[in-house]
């Protein structure tokens, strides 16, 4: 009975840390975009590889809970880890979308020539 308390709480602390990387990176992200705003390029691509990082965490510690169940391990439902799966799958959109905006933005304003300059 002891275990399975153990067991329980342990999948409930990793489906915590899941989602909380998973808004770090979030947070990360969204600093990034706010670096594009300022043309600030370097600063944004520092931010979003923290990001990715957070990501990383996040997504190894899913994979760890998918692997178990697929090794046979039985796997209760958890409306929490459902969240937390939704959670990753969405900030992980957003980080590709806005990687993808970045590289847009700084290719444009180069072939601009300078607009960053004019606009600090």
């Amino acid at each position: 009975m002891e275990d399975s308390k153990q067991s329980r709480e342990e999948n409930i602390k990793n489906t915590m840390n899941i989602i909380l990387n998973a808004g770090d990176a979030r947070d990360f992200i969204s600093k990034a975009l706010d670096d594009v705003a300022d043309y600030d390029y370097d600063n944004a691509k520092i931010n979003m590889k923290k990001a990715n990082e957070k990501l990383i965490i996040a997504h190894r510690l899913q994979t760890k809970k998918i692997q178990e169940e697929a090794e046979g391990k039985p796997i209760e439902y958890s409306v929490l880890f459902t969240h937390a799966q939704d959670t990753l799958m969405t900030i992980n959109s957003e980080y590709n979308l806005v990687k993808h905006l970045i590289n847009l933005f700084e290719k444009r304003d180069c072939k601009c020539g300078g607009i960053q300059d004019e606009k600090k």
